[in-house]
């Protein structure tokens, strides 16, 4: 600190590196009782010399200490220590004394739907046994892939613009602004949509709750794929639904079984641009009868377009379903794409569901941060999110390469592994006599996290495949985890009788 400033710029004092550390110097003195409570700190021109900084440097933080209730400034007398630091200023409740009683009954007392073993899936199939582990399972980006730069300006952005207002309990529906902002981002890709068609929700998890929310209620039936995201099996497990099962082919959902279940439900879930987990798009003539089952029989459809935006292959994406029907009820986030910890996301939908929506919605959490949806909406005006797209597609495309150029040559002759443009994960089908959670838990001791099959099944007993992210490591840990996972396929053949692969042809399906 020996190094003398010329001149502080009073609208940048608080981002100067050297004003940070001037400040907390000041704060530890204080805070600690270094200076006790009444004592009279120096002039600012003395503490500025003795710790060789500029005089302005030390206006701002006595100016900054007194905002926060450290000091009081007294007009010709100084600047003095409070009387109290403001963390001891409401005195601490007495502790009262623990009664001792016996344990409720909670096994009694906690609904079953909350016990249901689809529940608690997740904690007993994703735990990591290693600190170097190599994740292959979680579909979310990697730190050196978030925009922190960016929206950061946006959040500051935010804050000078709207100052106290962003810091209120926004609008029900989320803000009009944002709203929007994601119907013109809609529109520029085909998804017909208008700021009133939008409802913001705490990421896409919370749009679909809130549709089971509205169309089911106990007993009611609705239908999804047979492996599917486990999200909206929870969900309907929670309301109590009965859930039925749709099969799928190269094409997408089986027609016929959805006639079998015809309008006894009540809705069916589908991602028809990417599908988590199985890695494909419905094929065109399929979603032309998928609808057409949909305007016969009056069901709803719940379009999840969980990485909106998105195309890791040359050719245009296949057009949303809601780009075809308005009734479809479209489910997009900006968690896969942008960045998970924004919990933002919303839901197209017909005017006469939206309402209910926007009325559940205030009984669950009263609204979405202001802040957090005035940035957003700035992120978006701004264009960065189309340059965040531009920027990242190029190295998932390598990344994906990446882990499927080290799968080939070295996965079992029967497995085969498929992708499509909208997804960050490739489907990798395991050979007749493979169990998925076996093959998870040994992949898991040598190193590498995947999703079994049985975390996308209503039944646990299902053992198809396995979902393999691409988006959250670097290329060269996609390739050691993709040798890894080899070899624990390969380690486990002689036992299921599954010959290992030899060459390094494709595996591509």
């Amino acid at each position: 600190m020996a190094r003398r400033l010329t001149g502080i710029s009073l609208d940048a004092h608080d981002s100067s590196p050297l004003y940070q550390q001037v400040f907390e110097q000041v704060v530890q003195r204080v805070h600690s009782c270094t200076f006790p409570a009444g004592y009279r700190l120096p002039p600012s021109r003395t503490l500025a010399a003795e710790l060789g900084v500029h005089r302005n440097t030390i206006v701002h933080a006595y100016a900054d200490l007194e905002s926060a209730g450290f000091v009081v400034s007294k007009v010709g007398r100084g600047t003095f220590v409070a009387s109290a630091p403001p963390s001891a200023l409401i005195p601490l409740p007495s502790r009262p004394a623990v009664s001792q009683r016996r344990p409720l009954p909670w096994s009694s007392l906690i609904a079953p739907q909350a016990m249901a073993e689809p529940l608690g899936r997740f904690d007993r199939l994703a735990r990591v046994s290693r600190d170097d582990v190599i994740h292959l399972g979680r579909m979310h980006p990697s730190a050196d892939l978030l925009p922190v730069d960016l929206f950061q300006r946006c959040m500051d952005h935010a804050l000078k613009t709207y100052g106290a207002k962003a810091l209120t309990y926004g609008p029900r529906e989320g803000l009009a602004e944002l709203r929007r902002s994601i119907a013109e981002e809609l529109g520029r890709q085909g998804v017909p949509a208008s700021a009133d068609d939008l409802v913001i929700t705490n990421g896409s998890q919370q749009a679909l709750d809130l549709v089971v929310r509205a169309l089911l209620g106990p007993g009611d039936a609705f239908a999804v794929d047979t492996l599917t995201y486990p999200g909206i099996t929870n969900a309907l497990i929670g309301a109590g639904a009965r859930i039925l099962t749709v099969s799928s082919d190269a094409e997408g959902p089986v027609l016929s079984d959805l006639e079998r279940v015809g309008s006894s439900v009540k809705g069916y879930y589908s991602m028809p641009r990417g599908h988590n987990p199985l890695a494909t798009t419905v094929a065109s003539r399929r979603c032309d009868g998928l609808l057409e089952w949909s305007r016969q029989h009056g069901v709803p459809i719940i379009e999840d377009d969980y990485t909106f935006g998105l195309s890791l292959d040359d050719e245009a994406p296949p057009p949303a379903l809601r780009s075809r029907d308005r009734e479809v009820i479209y489910v997009g986030t900006f968690s896969k794409t942008l960045i998970p910890a924004l919990r933002i996301g919303f839901v197209v939908c017909p005017p006469a569901l939206r309402s209910v929506l926007v009325s559940l919605k205030h009984s669950l959490d009263l609204g979405n941060s202001a802040l957090l949806q005035y940035a957003l909406a700035e992120f978006l005006e701004r264009g960065y999110f189309r340059a965040h797209l531009a920027r990242i597609q190029p190295e998932y495309r390598a990344r994906r390469q990446a882990l499927e150029s080290a799968l080939a040559a070295q996965l079992p002759v029967e497995a085969h592994f498929r992708r499509c443009a909208g997804s960050l994960h490739l489907w990798l089908s395991l050979p007749t006599g493979y169990n998925a959670e076996e093959v998870a838990d040994e992949a898991r001791r040598r190193g590498v996290n995947v999703s079994p099959s049985t975390l996308y099944a209503l039944d646990s007993r299902e053992s198809l495949g396995l979902r393999l992210t691409f988006c959250g490591e670097p290329p060269e840990r996609l390739r050691e985890g993709a040798r890894r996972l080899c070899r624990t396929l390969n380690a486990l053949a002689p036992k299921h009788g599954s010959a290992a692969r030899t060459d390094a042809s494709l595996g591509v399906v």
